[in-house]
């Protein structure tokens, strides 16, 4: 794979025209190289839980009051729980989030992928019909692509249905390939983390938490210099590494029960490849 140095790919114009499902795109000189949103994970609504109702309502709100200037909210999965009969979970956290000042873009966790009872209504179809609905996402299979400000965010589902452990599929990795080999800086949301980071010795815990895949997908991704910044979350604990060149962060999970009403989330503002970020809380 050829490697195009960070300075390079500021440099260029590169367009998305290898990229089939993505409408060509202005060159990357024209375009505003700074970037502002937050990333929350695993906010797990719940209807049987008012309080987990009431955090995601207060968190729209401190959003709107204290960061009235960013781009948009990204949602890392496991944002409802998926366990009433029907959808009313899933339109009840719509409902809340489209509240915020900027858009919001979901991926789907475990939870989303697992509903319970079983075989409950609200499939994968029925998320992407609810939730990826903005013109902005360019979709193929479960996967999306946002252009925007100069970057490209892909949204990659890394689910195993019906399971708590996670993959990326051959497709996930080849449209993730895709959009890298433009050159453009790119940011990659999904649920699983990359890596053991908190240095469990428990075999069926990293199963189940970290991408079982993680090795191929690292070889296969990682490499790109222009792959920026990773956000995931499903461990709920807090972490920033480093793959190769790439920074990859798990954000602390959106409710935790210690917290005493101070729901976390990660403001990050991007000015063309350097990174600044830091943890907020609503209260």
């Amino acid at each position: 794979m050829k490697q195009i140095s960070r300075r390079k790919f500021l440099q260029t114009g590169i367009a998305l025209g290898a990229l089939p499902l993505v409408a060509k795109s202005e060159p990357t000189m024209q375009t505003q190289q700074n970037l502002k949103f937050i990333h929350i994970t695993d906010s797990h609504m719940d209807l049987q839980d008012n309080d987990s109702v009431e955090a995601l309502e207060l968190a729209v709100a401190f959003i709107n009051k204290e960061y009235p200037d960013i781009h948009f909210v990204l949602f890392g999965g496991d944002n409802f729980n998926n366990n009433v009969p029907g959808d009313a979970d899933a339109k009840k956290f719509k409902s809340i989030i489209e509240k915020l000042h900027c858009p919001a873009y979901l991926v789907r966790g475990n939870k989303e992928s697992s509903p319970k009872p079983k075989g409950d209504p609200l499939n994968f179809q029925d998320f992407q019909k609810m939730f990826w609905s903005d013109a902005k996402l360019q979709q193929d299979g479960k996967n999306w692509l946002l252009d925007t400000h100069g970057y490209l965010v892909l949204g990659l589902d890394s689910n195993i249905e019906n399971q708590n452990n996670g993959r990326y599929t051959k497709e996930t990795i080849a449209f993730a390939k895709k959009a890298l080999d433009t050159g453009r800086p790119t940011i990659i949301l999904n649920h699983h983390p990359y890596l053991n980071y908190w240095k469990g010795s428990d075999a069926k815990d990293i199963y189940k938490y970290v991408l079982n895949n993680a090795a191929e997908v690292i070889e296969e991704l990682f490499g790109y210099n222009n792959l920026l910044l990773t956000l995931s979350g499903h461990k709920h604990i807090d972490n920033v590494s480093t793959i190769k060149n790439t920074t990859a962060i798990t954000t602390r999970g959106f409710i935790r029960a210690l917290d005493l009403d101070q729901y976390p989330m990660r403001y990050l503002e991007l000015n063309g490849t350097s990174l600044t970020h830091k943890l907020i809380y609503t209260t």
